[in-house]
């Protein structure tokens, strides 16, 4: 089951974040997609019209952090992601993290070469 959460931001629009399992297995990790919208119900549907279909958002466990809204709000699509973290590793120093990348990046699809 993914795991995710929500914030509401003054202006009344939400912001949602969900993490949810690569199709390669448990031990390929996940993505973490973070999508911004005026409510809930449409950041679903953004996320289930780009062939997402059987996403839900129970519960407030995973919520966005204010680096991830912020991330989010100065995106011009309001739809990012990256691979999520393994669980249980531990971040250090020399460890970087994946920059987000926009929703069209993991949607394109490889050209044909001649």
């Amino acid at each position: 089951m993914a795991a995710g959460g929500f914030c509401k931001l003054p202006n009344g629009t939400v912001v949602v974040a969900l993490n949810l399992p690569s199709p390669a297995g448990p031990e390929a990790g996940g993505v973490r997609f973070l999508v911004h919208a005026q409510n809930r119900a449409r950041a679903l549907t953004r996320l289930r019209n780009l062939g997402l279909r059987s996403v839900y958002l129970r519960g407030n466990a995973a919520p966005p952090t204010p680096d991830e809204v912020t991330a989010v709000l100065h995106h011009p699509d309001g739809l990012i992601w990256r691979t999520a973290p393994v669980a249980g590793a531990m971040a250090g120093p020399d460890l970087v993290q994946e920059l987000w990348h926009p929703i069209r990046a993991l949607l394109r699809r490889p050209t044909a070469q001649t």
